[in-house]
């Protein structure tokens, strides 16, 4: 007997649907095609167990399974149950003439149980384009699936669960999700506050410019300043995600496998790597592909604390992803793209004692180490970051005044303010979104200078030596500076506060 049950495999972040044919005839054998991988090869062993355990038996003849298309690759545990359904009606051991409806994903224990499976949420999309009635998975992953509107998601605990609901024996109910109820749970409390930072107003200032303006940042500074206590409080004050921007950056989570009994994540990410990371676990990779560091941070913060002690090659790999804000990774067979639009927030100490042109310092480096140090950051990566600070350590003054600074939610009132007004500057525009996004035509459309703003700013680049790619940070930042006043044109003061912002590019710094 021939039978046909679906399930899906996912490439990237979205996925196709598998035709799983299972055919029983005389015989002995069990025959596995279709480029399934080892994990799936395996399955066998765990199918025969739980089919015992469960009081069925798998059939003494020969078994061929075929999993279309067949020049896919597949790979992982996740079919288990779809095998298993299919070689129990084909063997005629239960009766389902509604199987054709349904999408069937998950990993087998031996008793029968369950395990979590990856991208439940980019199978249930594809389920529902494709006109599937319904979709069967581990009750672990129903959150992530149950998003998808006009498809019935069913958890399940136990492959006896599935066989009842097929044969008409038990009923199960399907989970429902109010996704915009779920999606505006938003915390208006957040864990990290800015009003637990003593001082440091002017670096505050910096930190709302970039949140307003989606602008790369670094912050250079000795240890102690507050570099690393700053940028966890940075997610803060970003603006609230869209629907759609929640649903991609799920989608990414859901198929890396990080949701955790988790509907729709309404929370921007916030990802920090340890400098000993690889290449190909910051941008993605392996011999089945995965999402990296840069596509978890997608629409949310990538922090990299002390960048010169991460690998130079590391750091180069980012240069197109920061570009192109998506990336691409290459296989013989095949080719799979993440989106990977964050903002990438990096802390460094000024040498490499940590202390520099401090006359009070405990150590002190050569010139010769301090270049050697900071060699790691290269130009072309340094062009992608907009805003270079100097953080100082807190006087004991502010550190023991008892006064409350300002609160997230205030700050990240202005920052939305900001962000709508972009939002509607950029509506006709495909990939533009706010400033930090914006080429040089949009520059010179958008951060049109009058005569005292353009002669402010070649003074400050003839005397502070500010170099040719800092002219073009310059006017993002000053655009952003302006969109935070809800001023319509760039003024010779927002230049003015922008040029303080390009620490890095001064001569004797990198030079």
């Amino acid at each position: 007997m021939l039978v046909k049950v679906f399930g899906s495999a996912v490439f990237g972040v979205e996925a196709t649907t598998i035709t799983v044919e299972v055919n029983i005839d005389k015989g002995i054998g069990y025959h596995l095609v279709g480029l399934p991988d080892n994990a799936i090869k395996e399955s066998s062993y765990r199918i025969a167990a739980a089919l015992k355990n469960n009081g069925y038996a798998m059939p003494g003849k020969k078994i061929t399974i075929n999993m279309a298309p067949a020049d896919l690759r597949k790979e992982g545990s996740a079919y288990d149950l779809t095998l298993t359904i299919g070689i129990l009606v084909a063997s005629g051991q239960i009766k389902a003439d509604l199987i054709d409806k349904y999408v069937i994903m998950g990993e087998l224990s031996l008793d029968g149980s369950l395990q979590p499976i990856r991208g439940a949420l980019p199978i249930a999309i594809k389920a529902k384009e494709e006109g599937f009635k319904g979709f069967f998975l581990p009750k672990q992953n129903v959150k992530e699936a149950a998003i998808v509107a006009g498809l019935d998601v069913y958890g399940i605990e136990n492959v006896q669960e599935v066989i009842d609901f097929l044969e008409g024996k038990g009923t199960l109910e399907p989970t429902t999700i109010d996704t915009r109820a779920e999606f505006y749970k938003t915390l208006d409390f957040p864990e990290f506050d800015f009003s637990d930072v003593k001082g440091q107003e002017s670096i505050k200032r910096c930190m709302e410019i970039a949140a307003a303006g989606g602008h790369n940042i670094i912050l250079i500074g000795p240890p102690g300043a507050g570099k690393t206590m700053l940028a966890k409080r940075l997610p803060s004050i970003l603006p609230p995600m869209t629907l759609r921007e929640a649903l991609e950056t799920t989608k990414i989570h859901s198929v890396a496998g990080k949701l955790k009994e988790v509907g729709l994540m309404n929370q921007r990410p916030f990802r920090s790597p340890h400098h000993t990371i690889s290449n190909v676990a910051l941008v993605g990779g392996g011999s089945y592909p995965q999402p990296g560091e840069i596509s978890m941070a997608h629409n949310g913060v990538l922090f990299l604390d002390e960048l010169p002690e991460f690998k130079r090659d590391v750091l180069e790999v980012m240069r197109q992803p920061l570009e192109d804000r998506e990336v691409t990774i290459s296989r013989a067979k095949f080719t799979v793209t993440y989106p990977s639009s964050f903002m990438l927030v990096a802390s460094m100490n000024p040498s490499p004692s940590g202390f520099f042109n401090d006359p009070d310092s405990p150590q002190t480096s050569s010139p010769h180490e301090m270049q050697r140090y900071l060699s790691k950051i290269s130009g072309p990566l340094l062009d992608r970051i907009d805003i270079h600070i100097e953080v100082t350590p807190v006087p004991f003054e502010k550190l023991s005044d008892d006064q409350k600074a300002e609160s997230s939610v205030d700050i990240r009132k202005r920052v939305t303010a900001a962000r709508e007004i972009q939002t509607e500057r950029f509506e006709q525009m495909e990939n533009i979104h706010y400033n930090a996004q914006m080429n040089t035509k949009h520059i010179r459309e958008y951060c049109a200078l009058d005569d005292v703003s353009k002669q402010l700013l070649k003074t400050a680049m003839e005397r502070l030596n500010l170099s040719a790619r800092a002219y073009d940070r310059i006017l993002k930042v000053a655009r952003t500076i302006a969109d935070l006043d809800a001023a319509p044109i760039v003024v010779s003061s927002h230049i003015a506060e922008a040029i303080q912002y390009r620490s890095l590019d001064r001569d004797g710094w990198l030079g």
